[in-house]
């Protein structure tokens, strides 16, 4: 095995960059608004099922294979297929990963120069007029701009990117040990100044009691893919960020610990925002706009709301770009080893071809609005440049890599592996394999069948 240039400091920045990777726009932006779209406490309960049964014995194997690798996504796995006796093109899980990650993050930092577009503007200029129209008014303004987007565009990826050209323990690690508990400290202050302003109770009825009415197989797999969506297992990140945890981290921990930190700001983020939403009598079932145009609407409204508006925003660009940073360290890895180039010039590469892309989705809002490149396929027919990004990667490209390391893990890889590098015994080792070989597979296909039909409409 190749020295690994770079290692983790310990245990606490590996968590807590692993914590970071996992909960991204997905725990702070999606859950809320899947959870009251999907009828509260019924998805909660599908939601903890699916990171059980899915999301965790996925981690462990992505921190398995990685650590027994000890380089980037593609070439640990290209490794640990070598070890098996298997054929290295299973290394193409790794490649998949780092061009999801790459595809991922061009539009995904278009919405995180959202969240820091609405840092900015709640800040200098307050919240919009106190009307429904004015708050999608402002958000329609900033989309029907491409060179606005296209600039906080560039300024979240040049954060992201100064980040990662740090280095892994200088950049990544310090970076995370920052902002993790800096998000904390804000999705708690928030927490509780909806608990004071807003109507609390119907929160925690909305998100903890379950309406037998609502349990449905729709909601339960919308449920269980938004775990495997948002945490991103299947996208290899970990199989990277594994590669650089020295023997003497348990990889236990810190997949237990990431599930509990994700799981817990996801719901931090619920009690923040609904008991906001319900005060106000405003649908909770709001969808994407739950964010950027419900939940101005209610701040404003309430005592200190600019106040606790700005804050939120910030929240949400911290939590947008821990994630992002993790996606960006894909290619960036990979061009490291393959390339041998410098980590300032595979970054600036990487983060240069990121933005490029970008563009894509920026336009896609504006001055290509009414271009669907696809539009002779039926159930593709509306969908805008962005659109298709988001579909390719959500519903095609994240599932393969997912299912393609399930039975990786399940029927490929040695049980001796998996004991050595996770310290489990044999009982838990059989646990962990069949969970990879059929109860994630299934819910894979199971839940990627459900996107497809309803982005079929």
């Amino acid at each position: 095995m190749l020295e690994k240039p770079e290692l983790w400091s310990g245990r606490v920045g590996f968590i807590l960059a692993t914590i970071g990777s996992a909960i991204g726009l997905g725990s702070i932006w999606k859950f809320p608004y899947e959870a009251g779209t999907n009828g509260g406490g019924a998805f909660v309960l599908f939601y903890l099922a699916g990171l059980a049964a899915i999301v965790f014995p996925l981690m462990l194997l992505e921190f398995a294979a990685g650590r027994r690798g000890g380089t980037d996504a593609i070439g640990s796995i290209a490794r640990l297929a070598a070890e098996s006796g298997a054929s290295r093109c299973w290394k193409l899980i790794g490649a998949t990963g780092v061009l999801t990650a790459f595809l991922i993050l061009s539009f995904y930092s278009v919405i995180g120069g959202w969240a820091l577009a609405y840092t900015i503007d709640t800040a200098r200029e307050g919240l919009a007029a106190q009307t429904a129209s004015a708050a999608q008014g402002r958000f329609d303004a900033l989309l029907a701009s491409p060179l606005r987007m296209s600039a906080y565009h560039a300024a979240f990826m040049g954060m992201t990117a100064f980040i990662v050209a740090r280095g892994i323990a200088r950049g990544i690690e310090d970076a995370c040990k920052i902002m993790m508990p800096v998000l904390v400290v804000l999705l708690t202050v928030l927490a509780l100044y909806a608990a004071l302003k807003g109507d609390v109770a119907a929160a925690l009825r909305f998100l903890f009691v379950i309406d037998v009415t609502r349990i449905s197989a729709t909601v339960a797999l919308e449920a269980l893919g938004l775990g495997f969506f948002s945490i991103g297992v299947g996208l290899a990140v970990l199989v990277t960020y594994a590669g650089y945890a020295g023997r003497e981290i348990d990889l236990r921990q810190v997949a237990i610990a990431t599930i509990l930190g994700d799981t817990a700001v996801s719901f931090l983020a619920g009690l923040a925002v609904f008991p906001v939403v319900f005060a106000e009598k405003l649908d909770p079932a709001s969808g994407p706009g739950l964010i950027f145009v419900t939940l101005p609407l209610a701040f404003g409204r309430l005592p200190f709301g600019t106040i606790a508006a700005a804050a939120f925003f910030v929240l949400l660009s911290v939590a947008a770009l821990a994630s992002a940073i993790s996606l960006l360290e894909m290619p960036v890895a990979f061009l490291i080893r393959k390339a041998a180039w410098p980590r300032p010039l595979a970054t600036a590469v990487s983060a240069g071809g990121c933005w490029a892309l970008g563009l894509v989705s920026v336009l896609s809002f504006n001055r290509w609005a009414g271009w669907y490149p696809l539009g002779s396929v039926p159930a593709l027919a509306k969908a805008t440049t962005f659109d298709l990004l988001d579909q390719l990667t959500s519903n095609a490209l994240l599932p393969i890599g997912g299912l393609a390391l399930a039975l990786f893990g399940g029927w490929v890889v040695p049980t001796q592996v998996l004991a050595d590098e996770l310290r489990l015994g044999p009982v838990a080792v059989a646990v962990v394999r069949f969970l990879l070989r059929y109860v994630a597979p299934c819910g894979i296909v199971a839940a990627t069948a459900a996107s497809l039909r309803l982005a079929a409409g």
